[in-house]
């Protein structure tokens, strides 16, 4: 539990004022009693010389039995006077002593009462202060003001608060911030899919329509615009079904499972995926590494990763051409490298190939820049990074899986 500072601060004060008022309290009592022994005692004094001067026969002995005496043995003659000795001083000195220190004593439990008054009013005009202080803080936050600061950093009450409603705030501008960036970023991604729709479904519509309005279109031609419409409808479909798993990455509905894998397994799968591709333009996909090595994750979304990474390789990579896949583990990682011999990534395109959409200098018309966006999603869910490098004809993706 944090210290309530100011509040100590306050009842310290009190403490030590109180202190310092029960020691001038006592001490006036304590000098008040002293002088009044002292006077009382030089006027007994006095009478004891007038006594011992006029009745000489008078023992001392005797005096000091009479001074000693706990009841007075004439009574009347004091009553006389008016002096009630259980409650009235004889000494007329000594009642206007006490009078005077009475009234001392008074003005210092008056003027104490006055300092804690004084005390209280201060603590509570600071605390009311502070409220109206985060009053109006709070209503700027209400007002989507993020950019107020608190610079005070004590630990009482008021100022735990203070700080809570800081740390609010800063969460609050992070996800105003952040909130913001998505709606760019969402902006900014339906328009590219839907630049990425409407070039495939333009080119639907135009061979549709010349099927339709062209009766003498030859059989070669239909079985053609038939072939292409066939082929945008697979890359519409393959493309909104990339977007679809992206998002559900984007909105943290996808539950990646945890498990031992192997990453042969994962090699092998994504390498069935890829067969029709390779056997079209005549690569082999050459394999190479341990069987045994192991990583976590989850099997099928490591296998649409790697696919995805393997089709890219396929499609840049020359006819007649391997590819080369090879794996193995250190004490920090497992990896994968891929490397193709084909068409290069250019160098101003190689930090943003793994961008939404993104499509390089040198990227076929059919790209669609979706695929290593998703990969590089799944590989990083897993605790893993992928990079790229291409140089002198030959383009190596590297994925590590860190421990």
């Amino acid at each position: 539990m944090q210290n309530k500072v100011k509040l100590k601060k306050y009842l310290l004060l009190i403490l030590i004022i109180s202190l310092i008022f029960l020691i001038s309290f006592l001490g006036v009592n304590i000098y008040e009693h002293h002088t009044l022994i002292k006077n009382n005692n030089y006027q007994i004094a006095s009478l004891v010389n007038v006594i011992k001067n006029n009745y000489p026969n008078i023992s001392d002995e005797t005096i000091i039995t009479i001074l000693n005496e706990k009841e007075p043995l004439n009574v009347e003659l004091f009553n006389k006077y008016g002096i009630d000795l259980t409650k009235d001083t004889i000494s007329l000195s000594n009642v206007k002593l006490s009078h005077n220190y009475l009234v001392i004593n008074l003005c210092l439990i008056f003027l104490i009462i006055i300092i804690f008054l004084i005390i209280f009013l201060i603590y509570d005009f600071t605390s009311s202060k502070e409220i109206k202080n985060l009053t109006k803080y709070l209503e700027e936050l209400n007002k989507k003001n993020y950019s107020l600061k608190i610079t005070t950093n004590s630990e009482d009450e008021l100022s735990i608060l203070r700080n809570e409603i800081y740390k609010t705030t800063i969460m609050l501008k992070e996800m105003a911030e952040i909130n913001a960036k998505d709606k760019l970023n969402l902006k900014k991604s339906l328009e590219d899919i839907s630049h990425q729709l409407r070039t495939p479904l333009t080119s639907i519509l135009v061979m549709l329509d010349n099927l339709i309005d062209d009766n003498d279109i030859d059989l070669n031609t239909q079985n053609e615009f038939l072939r292409d419409i066939k082929r945008q409808t697979l890359n519409i479909s393959f493309l909104v079904e990339n977007i679809l798993k992206l998002s559900k990455f984007d909105a943290n509905t996808i539950k990646l499972n945890n498990e031992k894998i192997y990453l042969h397994d994962i090699i092998r799968e994504s390498a069935k995926n890829v067969a029709p591709l390779s056997d079209l333009k005549n690569i082999k996909v050459n394999i190479m590494g341990d069987h045994k090595i192991q990583i976590n994750g989850d099997l099928k979304w490591q296998v649409e990763a790697l696919t995805n990474i393997l089709k890219n390789s396929l499609e840049y990579s020359s006819i007649n051409s391997d590819v080369e896949l090879t794996y193995g583990k250190n004490n920090i990682y497992a990896y994968i490298n891929i490397k193709n011999k084909g068409q290069e990534i250019a160098k101003k395109d190689l930090k943003h190939i793994f961008e939404r959409f993104y499509k390089g200098a040198n990227s076929s018309s059919e790209s669609i820049g979706i695929g290593l966006a998703l990969a590089k999603t799944i590989i990083e869910e897993t605790n893993g990074t992928i990079t790229a490098t291409s140089s002198n004809g030959e383009t190596v993706f590297t994925i590590k899986y860190f421990y």
